[in-house]
């Protein structure tokens, strides 16, 4: 099990997820610092986000699994006019992120770094706020 870095803001989240029956495993791994989402039991297919049938094969029997938060950026882009609810975080940095066990997932970028590009390696961290965990794809220096 690799556990992930925790960050702590004093913030609620600006969108806080829909939590469901099936998604609570996955919210509740992050809140402990682990990085969980499914893989079906018949193909082996890992998906994200965690979902209860296979997209590839149908099948209904999906197992939680760990991830590693370790990836690269796919594609990103800098957002500048910004929904109302985002608005006072603007400019902010969202990614295509491709993790090292073929996964890919959007994620904000935790920080702006300076010279943002195609290629730079970094890893899945949990922001912990007062109403819940979220995560972010915090760049490596």
């Amino acid at each position: 099990m690799t556990r992930i870095a925790i960050r702590k803001y004093s913030t609620a989240r600006p969108y806080p997820p829909r939590l469901t029956r099936f998604n609570q495993p996955f919210w509740s791994a992050l809140r402990s610092g682990d990085f969980k989402t499914t893989r079906c039991t018949k193909c082996s297919e890992t998906t994200f986000p965690p979902k209860p049938i296979c997209p590839r094969c149908w099948c209904t029997d999906m197992n939680w699994v760990d991830i590693s938060p370790d990836g690269e950026v796919y594609s990103y882009t800098t957002i500048h006019a910004a929904p109302a609810i985002f608005a006072a975080e603007a400019p902010y940095v969202v990614a295509i992120v491709d993790l090292v066990q073929g996964v890919r997932l959007a994620s904000r970028i935790l920080d702006r770094p300076d010279h943002m590009s195609v290629g730079l390696r970094g890893s899945i961290v949990a922001t912990h706020h007062p109403d819940g965990p979220y995560f972010a794809f915090e760049i490596k220096n």
